[in-house]
């Protein structure tokens, strides 16, 4: 199967490629889907539970400040660096991430939209000011000093795993400007991405002559939009995923492999340096 991988990223060289979580798990980063499409894990907190419950966003914070602290250790693995390798060999032009943890960028790659944003910055929902999720952290930490003793299981997008735990105690920092929410800069579920960044996504796809899709099941409609306007478009889709994806019937192929094996698998024969230049620009960009 990864020789018809290599076959067909041979023959474009304007490849548009759209990232899932599956790019990030060898990260230590956890999908959110099994190979079926269902749930793995507990469901993300909806937008508007998160907007309208005040005791929705303490358990929120609750669970990203244990998880953050795994997740911003995260470091780009073999896949991540794959892609960097074949955006530099000018054979993708453009990666449209669904991740939020700039693993992309940080192995190389250049031209990337994250379309769900970054859980690197933290915003007033009111005002629009923005900070880093460092300051977040610490404030966290400062007004809830019992945080720091827990432990839990990480879960996706920087989330964890604190079943039973009381969060109606905690207290979450409001805006330092004017008192308003404060919300990671991602796109939860239930919430639009912002129409100039899919416009951004769709100007790109327009001018490929290929679709590539790596570690995403595209359950979600932000992402399959994307295969769905490339098939109208007469623009080939090749995925690389282990389970299901929402588009198989849409793809001109389907790989099942890991997505490391299989984007390393075609650097073997693209370029056999690849790898050792990869590795050379891993993880390049100080925290």
């Amino acid at each position: 199967m990864s020789s018809l991988l290599t076959d067909f990223i041979a023959r474009h060289d304007r490849i548009f490629v759209l990232t899932g979580a599956g790019v990030s798990t060898a990260s230590g980063i956890p999908d959110y889907r099994d190979d079926r499409g269902n749930w793995k894990h507990q469901q993300p907190m909806e937008y508007r539970e998160f907007v309208e419950r005040p005791e929705a966003r303490q358990r929120y914070w609750a669970r990203s400040f244990i998880g953050w602290q795994r997740f911003r250790h995260a470091r780009p693995n073999q896949a991540h660096q794959a892609l960097a390798r074949l955006e530099q060999l000018k054979r993708l032009t453009h990666t449209v991430t669904q991740n939020v943890d700039g693993l992309h960028q940080r192995a190389g790659s250049r031209q990337v939209t994250e379309l769900h944003g970054s859980l690197a910055t933290v915003g007033c929902l009111a005002c629009g000011v923005a900070i880093e999720r460092a300051s977040m952290q610490q404030q966290l930490g400062d007004r809830n000093p019992l945080l720091a003793e827990l432990s839990a299981q990480i879960a996706p997008d920087g989330d964890a795993c604190l079943n039973g735990f009381d969060a109606s105690g905690i207290d979450v920092p409001g805006c330092i400007s004017c008192g308003g929410i404060l919300k990671p800069q991602v796109v939860f579920f239930g919430e639009n991405v912002p129409a100039a960044r899919v416009e951004q996504c769709f100007d790109a796809l327009a001018s490929a002559d290929a679709m590539l899709v790596i570690g995403s099941s595209l359950m979600v409609y932000s992402g399959f939009r994307f295969v769905r306007a490339a098939r109208r478009a007469d623009i080939p889709v090749a995925a690389v995923n282990l389970g299901k994806t929402r588009a198989d019937e849409l793809l001109t192929l389907k790989v099942r492999l890991d997505c490391a094996k299989a984007l390393n698998s075609v650097l073997s024969k693209i370029d056999p340096d690849a790898g050792l230049a990869a590795k050379a620009k891993c993880d390049a960009v100080p925290r």
